[in-house]
């Protein structure tokens, strides 16, 4: 049963690490007062800068003269990272900000010297650099973002170093999709094929967040190891570590990011991103590049193959292809509403073609044909003629004189028939 959280922000904002206070709520209105002049002469700028410096002094002492007795030394450097961290951030949610100040952060050439621990990251980097594209800072995206336009892949400075690391290497590796063909747009693709290629793109840059944070535990830092194993991607981390295992070649012989990518489309992941899919197909449809359902399915079978490429390493995806396009566990779409409003987009589709089907069969046809066809109906209506056949029963049949018309008694049907006058006017 989920537990109740509650939080707190400051203007709005939740600068610290994390703003989780209790599982209770902390304040009832139970009371009818002035609850707007209680505080109304505290502002951020009335608080006693001095006393929350020598607060924040007197914790590191306190730190300090109590760890080198319970800590061990090779946690005392972690433990005092973490500590000028939260420092820093309680300092930059509390102090006011002086004009022309900038709160200081892991600098980037930092950043991606740490990422080169990993062989893999490492190589994801300089294909990146090879390619004009830079790492940033930026606090107008929530997480990190890769602005293809400006070559660029901007990181939100204020998150977790081991979080910055890992969204790092997600959008590398979106990069790496980008250079090789493998990020074509799912909207381009035929519906069916949109969903398989969406779902595949994600599970691939999950898959090489988990492998890369294994290869950072191997080398000694384990933060981001950590947050894989404690956060959403904790059943891929388990799929590759019983891999890696097993048998430690699995890691470059592609074994370990297959059973990685299978574990991917095994979670609740697939129905996420195609509820996002779709709703983008709902919002802003505008057609397919891949207008056919088999040069749909050709250009997906080529783009997974370019998914599972890497830098090195064994492509951990290509002996699987056929496999991925034709079992269910990749392409069907098990969530009830997701598959209802997929058929309702195919259907509209469907239809939008045949009305344009029809319309341009109007239009070969229109114009002067349309009125050539009034004009024969017309001219059809004027020399038409009908008569009577009478259809016993029985006996023999009544020879017919076809000037002459004719009635039939109560035993016989009648059959009209029309002659149409095949004369030129």
């Amino acid at each position: 049963m989920r537990v109740c959280r509650v939080a707190y922000t400051l203007d709005n904002n939740q600068p610290v690490l994390c703003t989780i206070i209790g599982d209770q709520p902390l304040f009832y209105m139970d009371y009818e007062g002035g609850l707007e002049n209680e505080f109304a002469g505290e502002e951020l700028g009335d608080l006693d800068i001095a006393a929350i410096e020598n607060g924040i002094e007197n914790l590191q002492q306190k730190i300090l003269g109590t760890s080198t007795f319970s800590m061990m030394d090779d946690e005392l450097p972690r433990n005092m990272q973490r500590l000028d961290q939260f420092a820093g951030e309680v300092r930059m949610a509390t102090l006011p900000r002086e004009p022309g100040e900038e709160y200081l952060h892991e600098e980037i050439d930092a950043l991606c010297e740490t990422l080169r621990i990993s062989r893999m990251a490492a190589a994801l980097l300089d294909f990146a650099h090879g390619h004009k594209v830079a790492l940033a800072y930026s606090t107008q995206i929530s997480t990190a973002a890769y602005d293809r336009d400006a070559a660029t892949i901007y990181i939100n400075p204020h998150l977790p170093r081991a979080e910055r690391m890992l969204l790092a290497v997600r959008e590398l590796r979106r990069v790496w999709q980008h250079r090789n063909g493998a990020l074509l747009h799912p909207l381009t693709f035929h519906p069916d094929q949109a969903i398989l290629v969406n779902r595949a793109q994600m599970a691939d840059l999950s898959v090489f967040m988990v492998r890369i944070a294994w290869e950072w535990q191997l080398a000694g830092e384990k933060d981001p190891w950590e947050t894989v194993e404690s956060g959403d991607l904790a059943d891929l981390a388990r799929a590759l570590a019983r891999e890696c295992f097993a048998d430690f070649r699995t890691l470059n012989n592609g074994v370990a990011a297959s059973a990685v990518f299978e574990a991917w489309f095994l979670s609740e992941r697939c129905r996420n991103e195609d509820r996002k899919l779709i709703q983008h197909m709902l919002a802003d449809y505008q057609g397919y590049v891949f207008d056919g359902q088999s040069s749909s399915q050709a250009v997906t079978a080529d783009l997974i193959g370019a998914l599972g490429s890497a830098p090195f390493g064994k492509n951990y995806l290509a002996p699987y292809v056929a496999t991925i396009m034709g079992d269910a566990l990749f392409t069907d779409v098990r969530d009830r509403s997701n598959a209802n409003f997929l058929w309702f987009i195919k259907f509209e589709r469907s239809f939008r073609e045949a009305e344009q089907d029809l319309q341009s069969d109007k239009g070969t046809n229109g114009g002067a044909s349309a009125t050539d066809r009034s004009h024969k109906k017309r001219i059809g209506d004027e020399h038409e003629e009908a008569r009577i056949i009478p259809l016993p029963h029985g006996g023999e049949r009544p020879r017919i004189d076809e000037g002459a018309p004719r009635r039939t008694g109560s035993n016989g049907a009648q059959i009209i028939s029309f002659q149409r006058n095949t004369a030129k006017p």
